[in-house]
């Protein structure tokens, strides 16, 4: 599993650490392993011209002397300094000792457009609001340069702890990170700032908290969590999951969730609603009846709300029952928030952003601008397990509080219409097999953004495309 932690609990490791090894030895780490990240990104350091963006502070540092280690393997080296009355003095003058070379930012234009690469150590992880302007105007440099670009721990110009950027930012190539990943790194808008992302061992493991900030799932760990039919298994003992969706208007809503659910792993799928004859002519194996879910039979879970229409009946029969309730799309919409605050089984809501902006009252850019937070104040706000759907999904647990799972399996190519609908079907099958919200949410955006992958594999994809590649991205997963 992959961590994040915000940038108190970073620092208060770094200064338990820093009280038990020689004085400058997390900073030599740091350097040794940045440097050793830039030759890997240039290929030949001999040669080669390079360009430090130095702030103030130990970010500053870092860079100065990952700069002089490029520069005693032949590297030609140049420093812009920022606010020199306040550059590290150590990395300074050990930049200097290796040949390295020093101008203002008045300078900076003529050295960065000649440059192989720009090492951006402009501003450290405790930065927040945004660059200053000698700052970005360095950035919009950058940005026209063709030198590529790696960020010193992280990007500057973007919050370590939140993942918003406002204003300008440095957007890097390669983001080298020291001792563990900042929820920033994972975290959309910030995330494509980042880069690729390299973590750098500083020794700091033993000194963070068992609960991170944020944590996403790998292979591994979506493995450990997926059912799995035993000797004794049946249809029923696996779980059986009611899919309430679909209308006049949008049948292949019903049709996608349904897909989705048939590959989720449970042992059988209810449909409820108008779209039983499409269902049915897709995937003759699903249970349909369109006398409403309180007498469609047992079920372990229900999704609700895809291509719903304006169905508020079927809704709140659904939110009545005491079974976990994934809840979607027109779902969103419909749901009585004071229902869903007082459900007593799980509740999993599946909003995109525009969803989430009308949930919270606030404009889509709002939450697409700061992500964790929205989907924390969701969960907080309805009590509900909340998954956030877009470039990177969050899923944050009821309440708000906690580690929220962060997955980025997906691909740009999801971005179609029914792709959300094959989700909730998925999902809402691991909650019928038995998984928590939060599991069943993580496992599902994991799956789904893999099963997008291999069926896009870099061209336009349909929904039902991607329901069909969930068997492969499971057994990836198995495998």
């Amino acid at each position: 599993m992959r961590t994040a932690y915000r940038v108190e609990t970073v620092r208060r490791a770094e200064r338990e650490l820093m009280a038990r090894v020689p004085e400058g030895a997390l900073m030599q780490r740091a350097a040794a392993g940045l440097a050793a990240a830039c030759a890997d990104l240039l290929g030949r350091v001999y040669g080669r011209r390079v360009v430090l963006l130095v702030g103030s502070g130990d970010n500053g540092g870092d860079a100065l002397y990952a700069g002089a280690r490029l520069a005693r393997r032949g590297a030609g080296v140049t420093a812009v300094l920022l606010a020199p009355e306040r550059t590290h003095a150590g990395g300074l003058a050990a930049l200097r000792r290796a040949g390295g070379h020093t101008v203002a930012p008045a300078g900076a234009e003529a050295v960065v457009r000649r440059a192989d690469l720009v090492l951006d150590g402009i501003v450290g992880i405790g930065g927040k609001g945004g660059l200053r302007p000698d700052a970005a105007s360095l950035a919009a440099i950058v940005a026209e340069a063709r030198a590529a670009v790696v960020a010193v721990d992280l990007p500057s110009g973007v919050d370590a702890d939140t993942g918003e950027v406002h204003g300008s930012a440095i957007r890097a190539d390669l983001t080298v990170t020291f001792g563990t990943h900042k929820p920033g790194l994972l975290v959309d808008p910030a995330r494509e700032y980042a880069g690729s992302v390299r973590l750098v061992d500083i020794g700091l493991g033993g000194e963070l908290p068992a609960e991170p900030e944020l944590a996403a799932l790998q292979h591994a760990d979506v493995a450990a969590l997926l059912p799995v039919p035993g000797g004794e298994s049946d249809k029923y003992r696996r779980g059986v999951v009611g899919i309430a969706a679909g209308s006049a208007r949008y049948p292949g809503a019903a049709v996608l969730a349904v897909a989705g659910a048939l590959r989720g792993g449970a042992g059988a799928v209810r449909y409820v609603g108008p779209a039983g004859d499409a269902v049915v002519a897709r995937f003759p194996e699903t249970l349909v009846s369109d006398q409403g879910p309180r007498q469609a039979g047992r079920v372990q879970a229900w999704v609700v709300g895809p291509g719903a229409g304006e169905d508020a009946q079927t809704v709140a029969e659904v939110l009545a029952a005491e079974v976990p309730v994934l809840i979607d799309a027109d779902g969103l919409r419909l749901a009585d928030a004071d229902a869903v605050r007082g459900r007593t089984a799980p509740t999993l809501m599946t909003p995109h952003a525009g969803e989430a902006a009308a949930l919270l009252g606030v404009a889509r850019e709002e939450v697409e601008g700061a992500r964790l937070r929205s989907a924390r104040e969701l969960a907080a706000r309805y009590r509900a397990t909340v998954l956030l759907k877009g470039s990177t999904t969050l899923v944050a647990d009821a309440g708000g509080a906690g580690v929220v799972r962060v997955n980025a399996t997906g691909t740009a190519w999801l971005a179609t219409a029914g792709s959300g609908d094959v989700l909730s079907g998925l999902a809402g099958s691991l909650l019928a097999a038995g998984l928590s919200a939060l599991d069943a949410g993580s496992v599902g955006a994991y799956l789904h953004g893999l099963a997008g992958r291999f069926a896009a594999d870099g061209a336009p994809v349909g929904a039902h495309d991607v329901a069909a590649a969930v068997a492969g991205a499971w057994r990836d997963v198995r495998r």
